[in-house]
């Protein structure tokens, strides 16, 4: 199987392209490379990872977002439409539907909530492909991913991994949250498993097995490194108080920290799962979060 995987320069696609290549013909496209878009040859398969997700410099707008995550998607989908390739697998996002917390399980019937332009512009990539779809008759698959983290990943575990290492204590053990994540394991096997099986066209959403508790997270870090770790259960109007000083004062803690920290945001992966015939997937939650803190302590190490 020839398979193109565009945006592979990313934690993902190296990742994946690793993960593919012992299997199938891999053609891996990153848009960091000058005429990227000659170098798309006749594939089976197009898998779409090109993305815009971080700001760190917090410069970029909307039109920047777009052209990424939603113009370059219609670029790539005219060039699926226009080849004899039969199947495009889009990696979108949770934040298409939910970016903070939500009091119920994220499923396919989840109301769409983007706030943010990365959303928003991976929600309206998400429409443009179903809505062309339609008159392809070829295979298309959203997949919208929780957190995903492995070695390699630069994400927010690793400032969780960064806080237990400091020895800071943790002040929220009293909020007793939930939410869903995803080991790149996990992805990279389910992306293949998709390769060899049909399932229906359309959205699913993926994450581990079972979700893990913010509190969980941090003594899993601590246990892996073998730090000591001292959690506090301060009373949560108080820490609320305080994070909404900290909106005022631009504290560590704000009210937006906090509610990521605190809220839960649980995604069922059962209709992925379902559709592909798999009762669980290979790795657990808490397998996955090792092996990430593990890789995350590797490079730390003299």
């Amino acid at each position: 199987m020839n398979i193109l995987v565009a945006g592979a320069s990313g934690f993902i696609g190296r990742n994946l392209v690793e993960y593919l290549k012992t299997k199938h013909q891999v053609n891996p496209i990153s848009l960091r490379e000058k005429n990227w878009e000659q170098q798309i040859h006749s594939p089976s398969v197009f898998i779409n990872l090109i993305g815009k997700a971080h700001d760190h410099k917090k410069i970029a707008t909307k039109s920047d977002y777009d052209y990424v995550n939603l113009e370059l998607t219609k670029f790539l989908f005219q060039r699926f439409q226009d080849s004899e390739a039969t199947l495009f697998i889009h990696i979108s996002s949770l934040a298409a539907v939910e970016e903070i917390g939500s009091s119920t399980i994220i499923d396919t019937n989840t109301t769409p909530n983007p706030i943010s332009f990365y959303g928003k512009s991976k929600k309206a990539a998400d429409d443009y492909l179903l809505k062309q779809s339609l008159a392809t008759g070829k295979r298309l698959i959203i997949l919208r991913p929780t957190m995903v983290h492995g070695p390699g990943d630069k994400g927010n575990l690793n400032l969780l991994i960064n806080f237990v290492l400091k020895g800071i204590p943790y002040p929220l053990g009293a909020f007793d949250n939930k939410r869903s994540f995803l080991s790149i394991d996990n992805l990279c096997f389910i992306i293949s498993e998709i390769l060899t099986k049909e399932i229906p066209n359309g959205v699913y959403y993926v994450s581990d097995d079972k979700p893990l508790s913010t509190t969980t997270i941090i003594k899993t870090i601590a246990l892996v490194s073998k730090k000591k770790i001292r959690i506090f259960a301060f009373p949560k109007t108080l820490m609320i108080g305080l994070a909404k000083l900290g909106d005022f004062l631009r504290l560590p803690l704000n009210s937006s920290r906090l509610e990521k920290l605190t809220s839960n945001l649980i995604v069922s992966n059962k209709e992925i799962k379902d559709s592909l015939n798999l009762e669980n997937l290979p790795f657990t939650a808490k397998e996955g979060l090792v092996k990430t803190i593990g890789s995350f302590l590797s490079t730390k190490s003299p």
